[in-house]
């Protein structure tokens, strides 16, 4: 490998223009790919086989109407009075103008719907009224023919005590005949009261059952109780996932369309949430600090700038590239934002190493294309499988078997091949084109006569290498602890920027309404076999009550009916919002219980369920990913490395700075340590975070080890004792990656400033993962493990040691082969006076 990369190096040096051109048309397939084939991003996230999508399957099967995304629309008076006739007409003048809309199925007007409640709530009061009278006409009815039946039954028994023969036989015959008649008519009148009866008993049962789920559902409501505020529902006909961005833009322009004068309109997240903004202030400082840490490192103002061009120029490949599948494949609005962290970070880093190495032999006198391939086929190769760490541990995302987690690690990982392609070929091009012009002035006059000498190097103390160990290993463990209470979810509205309409439809409909409005329950209810038409009500309200009796239920609403009864939907409004305890609770209690009256299965979908889903599959997948990581990077470091214990210790280290990250991210984002500082709101971890920051820090992590160790193995492999190798390579390589770290931190760290809290939290993580992991593990406690260690350190067993390939990632044997012929030495003048 270091051979092909030095020979590459140089050909990319002599045929530079050739290597530049075809980046650069590299980059038109890219741009034109991009214009063809980018279809927008979505702001969704799922997984497949989840028990909330299990709910959306039936649903889509038996009411579609309630299948698809759905979003709200609030309308609020600016000086919080009620809404007056006016704005109320203008605002169901808007409703009813929105069912054109493209991919919405129907839009709810909230004073038709208050009014159809207030009406059914007069009706059943009317109702009452009359079953009230009715029933008091039916006692009056019932009290009479009891009369009648006492009088018949009195002018039975006199007749019948009129002594034989008082009386002529046909003139008895007609009163028995008239009596009996009498009697047919009260039996049929009290038959006609029994039956009366029956029909007012059922109609006061459908009328006590209509009450009960009126007064179940009365926390529900579309316009608040002062009237100031008022909630649209928008129905879409697609899932939230196959939802368009069009489609949600054209619902927020069709409802911004007609300034409703004294009110605001604001949009709730699954309408208004789109794709975050990717380049900001924060963005741009941090890479302006990075091009200071170049500055510094380099020397050269051409040097520091080409890294940041070739990183830059490789984000641009990748984003656009990555861009141009989003009409095939569902692509989160994160994935490209995570390939352009990747591609900046890594993409300077790579460049720096290669130009780092490169300079140092041009000032030690070498010839400057001979100078690229030597660095080429050195740091060049310490790059490649640095890379091949951070790419193993990316597309092992795939594993998780989370579709949209796995295209982010896959997006990622091209990023990463795509940055060291990018330094392995068009830096060197670039470099044999500016030839000694890659040095300052200053620098240049001192060519061949500066030799980097690490004779004064000395191994550290032996009670220091233990106190630093300690001591590192207690102070990551402390900052660790926050993490065993850290809680996992997606962001809602509560959690985007202060003054964003996502922000203020939220604030505004907790206020109005309560905050489990602001993420409601939808909770189905399904039958074995159809139910009966006239028992529908009745399991509608055996459902309602199971669910209303549960805790922390506010109301709860039938929605639908399937056509062959057997599917029920309910609306059931917790009492907190969807990221809760409470409500996570709740969604756990619902799922637990048992059937309604023996034959009824419920089921729970709605933002908090779907969360709650994702979120605990993600947690579930995390060991096997961690192993999967873990074990292929091992197996590559051991390879590197030829040693046992050096890839154990590198892993350790990241187990205690992973841990300390995850602490350090709690603190902040769920229990606010300085989050009123930065302006972050605090609630839930972001559900993927840990997965994903497993598989980015451990192959960052592992970059640093590789330009450590691989210094300290050639000092070793050189000769050294194994104790004075280690402070050899920590010296040679130390500053180096201390620039390499603080670029990485400026980059991650210019996101925790964006709009997005997805994106603030994974900057966050991987700039506080990188800073502990670069400058606490690698720089202090690997280096004080490996003095502790030794000779042993770099125990291979002898089996093992024939069966590996020597991959040479510290280029020795190519610097055998190879040497960068100095200039020839110019004779000294004669300074001999003449005569």
């Amino acid at each position: 490998m270091a051979e092909l990369l030095y020979r590459l190096g140089k050909f990319s040096a002599r045929r530079a223009w050739t290597v530049i051109v075809a980046w650069l048309a590299v980059l038109g397939i890219v741009v034109v790919g991009f214009l063809v084939g980018f279809k927008g991003l979505s702001s969704s996230f799922d997984i497949p086989g989840t028990a909330a999508g299990a709910v959306v399957d039936e649903l889509s099967a038996k009411l579609p109407d309630y299948a698809g995304a759905s979003g709200t629309v609030v309308f609020r008076t600016d000086d919080g009075s009620a809404l007056t006739a006016d704005q109320r007409k203008a605002i169901s003048t808007l409703v009813a103008d929105a069912d054109h809309l493209p991919d919405v199925s129907g839009v709810n007007d909230p004073f038709a719907t208050e009014a159809e409640r207030a009406q059914h709530q007069t009706q059943l009061t009317d109702g009452q009224t009359q079953l009230t009278a009715g029933q008091a006409q039916l006692d009056a009815a019932k009290t009479q023919l009891t009369s009648g039946q006492a009088q018949l039954d009195a002018a039975k028994a006199q007749l019948a005590a009129a002594p034989q023969g008082s009386m002529p036989a046909a003139q008895a015959a007609a009163a028995q005949a008239q009596l009996a008649a009498q009697q047919k008519t009260i039996d049929d009148g009290l038959a006609q009261l029994a039956a009366q009866q029956a029909k007012l008993t059922a109609s006061q049962k459908q009328l006590d059952q209509g009450a009960e789920l009126l007064k179940l559902s009365k926390g529900i409501r579309l316009v608040s109780a002062d009237g100031s505020t008022a909630l649209v529902n928008v129905a879409f006909t697609k899932p939230r996932l196959e939802l368009s961005e069009d489609s949600k833009q054209a619902v927020i322009h069709h409802f911004q369309s007609t300034h409703v004068d004294g009110v605001t309109v604001s949009f709730s997240t699954d309408i208004a949430q789109g794709v975050p903004q990717v380049v900001g202030v924060g963005e741009a400082v941090g890479v302006v600090f990075a091009a200071v840490v170049l500055l510094i490192v380099l020397g050269s103002v051409i040097a520091a700038a080409l890294p940041l061009v070739t990183a830059l120029f490789g984000v641009a490949v990748a984003a656009l590239g990555s861009l141009a599948f989003s009409g095939v494949v569902d692509m989160a609005s994160v994935t490209p934002v995570l390939a352009i962290m990747l591609g900046l970070a890594v993409g300077i880093d790579y460049s720096l190493f290669i130009i780092n190495r490169h300079r140092k032999q041009l000032l030690e006198g070498a010839e400057p294309r001979e100078s690229v391939g030597l660095a080429n086929g050195t740091s060049g190769n310490a790059v490649v499988f640095a890379g091949i760490t951070v790419v193993v541990a990316l597309l092992a995302l795939n594993v998780t078997g989370v579709p949209f987690l796995g295209l982010m690690g896959t997006v990622g990982a091209i990023a990463v091949v795509l940055a060291v392609l990018i330094a392995v070929t068009l830096t060197p091009a670039i470099l044999g084109l500016l030839g000694l012009r890659v040095l300052s002035r200053r620098a240049r006059a001192s060519v061949g006569h500066v030799h980097h000498d690490d004779s004064n190097a000395k191994p550290m103390k032996t009670w220091r290498a233990v106190l630093t160990t300690v001591g590192a290993a207690v102070a990551l463990l402390i900052v660790a602890i926050p993490a065993m209470s850290m809680r996992v979810g997606l962001p809602d509205g509560s959690s985007e920027p202060v003054g964003s309409t996502t922000y203020e439809a939220f604030t505004v409909t907790e206020k109005a309404f309560g905050a489990g409005a602001t993420g409601p329950l939808l909770v189905t209810a399904t039958a074995p076999s159809g139910v009966a038409k006239d028992d529908v009500t009745t399991v509608q309200l055996d459902v309602a009550r199971t669910l209303a009796d549960q805790k922390d239920v506010v109301a709860v609403a039938p929605i639908a009916v399937s056509g062959d009864r057997t599917l029920f939907a309910f609306q059931v409004v917790p009492k907190e919002g969807p990221n809760s305890v409470s409500t996570e609770n709740l969604v756990t209690s619902l799922r637990g219980l048992d059937k309604v009256d023996g034959k009824l299965t419920l089921g729970v979908s709605g933002q908090t369920a779907i969360n709650q889903d994702i979120s605990a599959n993600l947690a579930g997948v995390l060991p096997l990913y961690l192993v999967v990581v873990v074990g292929l990077s091992l197996l590559i470091m051991i390879l590197v490395f030829r040693s046992i214990l050096v890839p154990l210790i590198a892993t350790g280290g990241f187990i205690l700075s992973l841990f300390a990250t995850y602490g350090a991210i709690t603190a902040l984002f769920q229990w606010g340590w300085g989050a009123e500082q930065l302006g972050i709101h605090t609630g839930p971890i972001l559900s993927f975070l840990p997965v994903i920051l497993v598989g980015i820090l451990f192959g960052l992590a592992m970059d640093y080890q590789l330009f450590l160790a691989s210094g300290m193995r050639e000092a070793y492999v050189h000769g050294a004792p194994a104790r004075l190798a280690v402070a050899k390579g920590f010296r040679a390589g130390r500053t180096v990656v201390i620039a390499a770290g603080l670029i990485m931190i400026s980059v991650f760290g210019g996101f925790i400033f964006s709009e997005s809290t997805m994106i603030r939290s994974i900057g966050f993580g991987l700039a506080f993962g990188v800073l502990v992991d670069a400058f606490v593990v690698r720089m202090l406690l690997m280096p004080a493990l490996m003095h502790l260690l030794g000779r042993s350190a770099w125990w291979l067993p002898k089996w093992l040691d024939r069966l590996l390939p020597n991959v040479d990632v510290e280029g020795a044997a190519l610097e055998r082969r190879h040497h960068a012929p100095a200039p020839a030495p110019q004779p000294e003048p004669d300074l001999t006076p003449t005569h």
